[in-house]
């Protein structure tokens, strides 16, 4: 069953104590790489760079297959054409290749800063915020040079124009978004914290800036804005829907956030898409797959801290790996007693990968017993990977990719919403149930 059931299931950590560290100490450890090197150099760390910021998974199109059982045709990377949608319609990704007509070969290094922090292109052209230019507005000077270096002088052309994005009034007024920006959108590069050491300022910096974690970890307002840009917000990491995926919560909330696993288990989680028994599932398997597996050990350590030093906030779900009607129930569900609604349904389809006690595979299928996506406080993940199936990723070091099956065509709304609420209700787990209309709205969304 759900062999992509998992999120990054963290634990709680107290904040990292300051160090005599200057702030100066830590914003010269924001990069890796001394600026300034030869032009490969340059190149190089830019190239590192466009990895931790994943701009080839918006930037590059889906592979195509044109009748089924034929090889995927892969699409140029950086050429764009991906569409991403959004609340207004769909919104397609930009060529960011240095062709001069096709792509941004024109753009000076001042125009490409501008677009990525200010959300503008030459001529005044307003960007969407589908592309994270809030977050890119944090990125440092000498890492905004390198990334320009390498995409001028390190990507190949490609002359083919992106789709051009046609939204319905009023979303297709651009110039409208500049007050969005005014009011919402943040100005200015990461500023270290002086009270805290260089790992964790380091951590700050790639999660906030580069790595754009809040664009989908932090929950939207009703002008599409993230509800916060840093710790310094009640809501920001705390989890956010996109694409009928819940991007779950980043907090020390140890129910659904990344209470329960050791900061080890986070680095190996965004390095191998594994990690303290939860496997990466839904958009961020191409995260994993493009971006964070090529992060250095340090940098992923970095992330790890900075993560772990966050405050538990919106708190949802519970577990308790040592209640006596956990036990029960693995006991009922090995001898068939069980007579719970979904039970049947779980020991038949979903037992095989996830085992009876919930406790996974490890290295192969995910736990479900102390699960953060199984113990969110939205269910739309769970309900997608019953119905359409997924993967686990496949990287370079990480262990074999896993398939799960869709289950649309075996299982009705109902016995979706029997299975799901039995999953979030059994081994420990304690969270809200499941309803027949949570996984319709989401079937009929996907048409599926």
């Amino acid at each position: 069953m759900v062999s992509a059931l998992v999120t990054l299931g963290f634990t709680r950590a107290s904040a990292a104590a300051p160090t005599n560290a200057s702030a100066a100490d830590a914003a010269s450890s924001l990069v890796n790489v001394t600026a300034g090197g030869t032009d490969d150099a340059q190149i190089a760390r830019g190239a590192y760079l466009a990895k931790a910021a994943d701009c080839a998974g918006c930037h590059t199109a889906a592979p195509r297959v044109l009748r089924p059982g034929d090889k995927p045709i892969l699409a140029p990377a950086f050429a764009g054409g991906l569409g991403m949608a959004s609340p207004f319609g769909t919104i397609y990704s930009s060529n960011i290749t240095p062709d001069p007509d096709a792509g941004i070969g024109r753009y000076s290094y001042d125009d490409f800063a501008r677009a990525l922090r200010n959300g503008v292109a030459p001529g005044g052209k307003r960007l969407y915020p589908a592309m994270p230019y809030p977050s890119f507005s944090k990125i440092a000077d000498d890492d905004m040079h390198a990334l320009y270096a390498y995409f001028m002088h390190g990507v190949s052309p490609v002359a083919t124009p992106a789709p051009e994005t046609r939204l319905p009034f009023p979303f297709n007024q651009r110039w409208a978004l500049m007050f969005w920006d005014g009011v919402f959108a943040p100005h200015g590069v990461f500023k270290p914290d002086a009270r805290r050491d260089v790992q964790w300022n380091r951590g700050a910096y790639l999660v906030q800036s580069l790595g754009h974690c809040g664009a989908c970890h932090t929950p939207r307002g009703p002008a599409y804005e993230e509800r916060g840009y840093s710790e310094a917000s009640a809501t920001y990491l705390t989890g956010g829907t996109n694409d009928h995926w819940f991007a779950p919560n980043l907090t020390a909330d140890p129910g659904s956030g990344l209470g329960r696993s050791s900061a080890g288990s986070i680095a190996d989680f965004l390095k191998h898409g594994h990690g303290g028994g939860l496997v990466t599932f839904g958009s961020m398997v191409q995260v994993v797959e493009d971006s964070t597996q090529y992060l250095n050990s340090a940098d992923l350590d970095a992330i790890a801290v900075y993560l772990k030093a966050l405050p538990p906030r919106a708190q949802s779900g519970h577990f308790n790996a040592h209640s006596r009607a956990a036990q029960q129930t693995v006991q009922a569900l090995e001898t068939g007693d069980v007579e719970r609604p979904g039970a049947g349904i779980y020991a038949t389809y979903c037992a095989r990968c996830h085992q009876m006690d919930g406790a996974g595979v490890p290295q192969k299928y995910p736990r479900l017993a102390g699960n953060p996506a199984v113990l969110s406080p939205s269910a739309t993940s769970l309900v997608r990977l019953l119905v359409e199936g997924g993967g686990s990723p496949q990287t370079q070091e990480g262990p074999e990719s896993r398939k799960m099956p869709s289950f649309a065509g075996k299982l009705d709304d109902g016995e979706m919403a029997h299975v799901l609420t039995f999953v979030r209700n059994t081994w420990g787990n304690a969270a809200a149930p499941v309803t027949v209309r949570d996984v319709s709205d989401v079937r009929n969304a996907l048409h599926k």
